[in-house]
């Protein structure tokens, strides 16, 4: 499910009206976010319930003052699902993505916002299944690589960070 913060203005960070916003860097449907989301899903094998919090910077600073204790802006957070939690549907846990880091991401690498938001959330759900860039010996960028070339996506964030196993970029 990809859920919308209130507070996000969907051109933030881009020209203040909308004509002027290029279509490179609008904000894609909810919906066809949430196709890539289930596909992505299933490709990665993560089962159960993923919600998406398409946010601002100054919401996913709060998340990661909170619950990392890093005061600052980052582009993907990924919360998994406690092991007791209890429900009919299982759930996997939970990402929240900073647009404004997103669209100024998409704008250094030369493509779409909808491909940087794209591979933001193939990222988190492989943290969701237990993957962890900072701790392992390449095995999520030797995943990541693998699935985004099936997904049909560009160099992800390992790569563009110095590559498999470099852990001095803090975790999303």
């Amino acid at each position: 499910m990809i859920l919308l913060d209130p507070d996000l203005d969907p051109d933030s960070a881009a020209p203040s009206t909308r004509s002027a916003v290029p279509a490179s860097h609008r904000l894609p449907s909810a919906q066809s976010l949430g196709r890539f989301l289930r596909e992505a899903q299933g490709q990665v094998k993560l089962r159960g319930h993923v919600s998406v919090l398409l946010t601002t910077d100054a919401s996913i600073r709060r998340l990661n003052r909170r619950f990392r204790g890093l005061n600052k802006a980052t582009d993907v957070l990924s919360f998994p699902a406690e092991a007791f939690v209890q429900s009919k549907e299982k759930i996997a846990g939970d990402l929240a993505i900073s647009v404004p880091t997103a669209r100024r991401q998409s704008t250094a690498c030369g493509h779409p916002l909808g491909v940087e938001l794209k591979i933001l959330i193939l990222h988190g759900l492989l943290h969701l299944a237990g993957y962890d860039h900072e701790s392992d010996t390449g095995q999520m960028a030797r995943r990541e690589r693998r699935l985004r070339a099936q997904l049909k996506l560009p160099q992800g964030l390992i790569e563009r960070n110095g590559g498999p196993g470099v852990r001095a970029r803090s975790r999303p």
